[in-house]
């Protein structure tokens, strides 16, 4: 299984600057980011602890859903 990090690149560089994108280059900027994470509770944690932007926290558990249907398949 890819990590989420890896799954969140797929939105960098999107010309439409959007919640999405806001995440994925702020988890791409920040050296600490738990990028070999696979777990929701290790994501979630460092998210609250770190948290980027206003709505971080819904974007990344609309997104973290997302990742979960694309890998269980």
């Amino acid at each position: 299984m890819r990590s989420f990090y890896h799954y969140m690149m797929r939105y960098r560089g999107n010309k439409q600057a959007d919640d999405e994108k806001q995440l994925a280059d702020w988890m791409f900027k920040d050296h600490s980011f738990p990028k070999q994470a696979t777990s929701y509770h290790e994501l979630s944690s460092y998210l609250e602890w770190n948290i980027p932007f206003t709505n971080a926290l819904a974007v990344f558990d609309r997104l973290y859903e997302a990742y979960q249907l694309e890998e269980s398949e």
